[in-house]
């Protein structure tokens, strides 16, 4: 990035911000939130049209609509608003309408009448197994319905000391035909807003154009109060960055304007954003880099391990060949719904279908027993035994300590870049130590190496690794603080790297749970099946929707897990903070 200071006059920065929208590279360093009247004023707006865009996303559009006056966004979010209440009161009625439907039709005015005359009427419910017949000899008892359960009956006395053995209800305050017409009146004026939600849909697009000029103008007015006045709020100076490739291009634009600018090559401190520059498959997985943060500007860009690492992970955990393709099918036939994550879903389900046929794993059938696969292919597939373990649980762990092993590498790498090699010796002896450990106990292991020779590469690792963690590990401090802080951090490694490992051990979890419990569906579909018949439908429906839910649960497991290893593990080892900021130039 290349840093821009521009010292313009009061009264031209916004034409000036205008044209430089209109090159759109440049990122004048701005507020992110409201700071004055009219900030606020457009933030609202802005809030008030993608409100009102969220309401319409689920609303049918109407065939037909008439022009609409007015503010759209405010008549969208009023129309919702008022189709919320009328529907609350609806249910509300309906409730009413439950309540007094068993004591059927009544006028209220005969009731008061009756009241008037000294004669009180007592509403009462009670299970009709606990209705006592006595009551009609000892009462003025008058039984309304009896829907088979329930039995409700009213009693009318003028005694002043009347008693009866149920808890008596409330006299209900209206009847049935008046609280009907109350829920048509309320239907109709529900269908009415939506018809008219069904016209405003027709206006989606205005709704969107003006929701993308307000961003624009709010973003050229916050990049506009951002620069610091001088000279007694004559002169104004910007703060912008634009991409080294760009600088010729902009020079000049600026020197065609007259305007008075210093360039200079962006600094760390400047905190200057971030433009990621990847290839089309690596930006796919831009979108998980920033769910944790850009890299700052002396950082590298982790995303290019996220892309394998993800991918082979998200693999892991799904573990079967037929639910890649399943993953694959509704990423094509949702490509315009899903918009730039289809593309993805994609590439994870064609990683998924190969990592499946690798575990030998098609809708949870093992396809080892397949006869239809020849042996060579067979071959190629994971075995269910490595060295007496879990095939599939082995290569987890091979997997994760590959992954932490990078992550140690591309940490002194970067400390080597930002500090220089002498002031990153720390860094060096623990990767030495545990990748150099790793590697050539992996040679030994499979016999490249003799034992012997062995032995020593191991002593002289351990011997050039304690120099650097233990004395070397900072040369400008006391050697006595160096062993101590070398102590502190080898019980910190030791017992993290240990529990690291172990949390690779989920891919293997999470492949196995969704493998069993697809099993399950499988089993339950063949006893439902039988002997054939309509059998069959019931398979298909057990299979189906038993597979359709787990696929649905995998995805999920299979996201949030392998986007934890990366977060976690990977960006613990290799010291990634990502605290930078998005590159976010002003666009016309």
């Amino acid at each position: 990035m290349t840093k821009y200071n521009f010292i313009l006059l009061s009264g031209d920065v916004e034409d000036f911000l205008k044209k430089l929208q209109g090159v759109g590279v440049m990122d004048i360093t701005r507020s992110t939130k409201p700071v004055d009247e009219k900030s606020e004023t457009l933030s609202s707006k802005a809030g008030n049209y993608r409100k009102a865009l969220s309401l319409l996303k689920n609303v049918q559009s109407a065939e037909f609509a008439d022009k609409v006056y007015g503010d759209l966004a405010s008549n969208v979010i009023e129309t919702v608003n008022e189709k919320e209440i009328a529907t609350a009161q609806l249910y509300q009625l309906q409730k009413d309408m439950e309540e007094r439907l068993p004591w059927g039709q009544f006028d209220i005015k005969n009731i008061k009448k009756l009241e008037e005359q000294g004669l009180k009427l007592h509403f009462y419910k009670v299970k009709t197994s606990n209705f006592n017949p006595e009551w009609n000899e000892n009462y003025a008892l008058s039984e309304i319905s009896n829907d088979g359960t329930s039995t409700y009956f009213v009693v009318v006395s003028d005694d002043e000391n009347y008693e009866f053995p149920l808890k008596e209800l409330p006299a209900p305050d209206s009847d049935c035909t008046a609280i009907e017409k109350k829920i048509n009146e309320l239907i109709y004026e529900i269908e009415k807003k939506d018809r008219h939600l069904a016209e405003l849909k027709c206006h989606e697009k205005d709704i969107q154009n003006e929701l993308d000029k307000t961003l624009l103008k709010l973003d050229l007015h916050l990049a506009h109060i951002s620069g610091t006045k001088a000279a007694e709020d004559y002169i104004t100076v910007l703060e912008g960055f634009a991409p080294a490739e760009k600088e010729a291009e902009l020079k000049e634009m600026l020197d065609r304007e007259e305007v008075l600018y210093i360039v200079e090559k962006a600094k760390v401190d400047d905190n200057p954003p971030i433009k990621l520059k990847n290839n089309k498959f690596v930006s796919m997985f831009e979108i998980l880099t920033d769910m944790y943060g850009r890299p700052k500007y002396n950082e590298f860009d982790p995303t290019v391990f996220i892309s394998i690492f993800f991918m082979l992970f998200f693999a892991f955990c799904m573990g079967d060949a037929g639910y890649g393709l399943v993953l694959i099918g509704a990423s094509l036939a949702l490509k315009k719904a899903l918009g730039k994550i289809a593309p993805l879903g994609i590439t994870l389900g064609i990683a998924t279908t190969v990592i499946g046929l690798l575990f030998h794993t098609f809708f949870s059938t093992d396809m080892l027993t397949w006869s239809i696969i020849p042996e060579a292919v067979k071959k190629c597939m994971v075995p269910s035994q490595i060295a007496g373990f879990d095939g599939t649980m082995v290569l987890a762990i091979i997997v994760g300590i590959v992954h932490i092993c990078l992550a140690m590498i591309v940490k002194t790498y970067q400390a080597t870049k930002v500090k220089g090699f002498f002031n990153s010796l720390g860094t060096w002896g623990w990767t030495l130590l545990i990748v150099g450990g790793v590697i050539v106990g992996g040679l030994a292991l499979i016999g490249v190496i003799d034992s012997a020779i062995t032995k020593w590469i191991i002593i002289g690792i351990g011997i050039l690794s304690a120099l650097g963690i233990f004395f070397l590990n900072d040369l400008h401090r006391n050697p006595l603080k160096n062993v101590g802080a070398g102590l502190w951090e080898t019980y910190n490694t030791a017992t993290g790297l240990l529990g690291d490992v172990l949390s690779y051990l989920r891919l293997y979890a999470l492949g196995l749970a969704g493998a069993k419990l697809g099993e399950a569906f499988n089993a339950i579909g063949l006893q439902a099946l039988g002997d054939g018949g309509a059998g069959w439908i019931w398979f298909i429906l057990i299979v189906v929707v038993g597979h359709v839910l787990n696929v649905a649960m995998c995805i999920l497991g299979a996201f949030v897990h392998p986007l934890r290893l990366n977060f976690l593990e990977f960006f613990k080892n290799s010291g990634y903070e990502g605290t930078g900021r998005k590159y976010n130039p002003l666009k016309s």
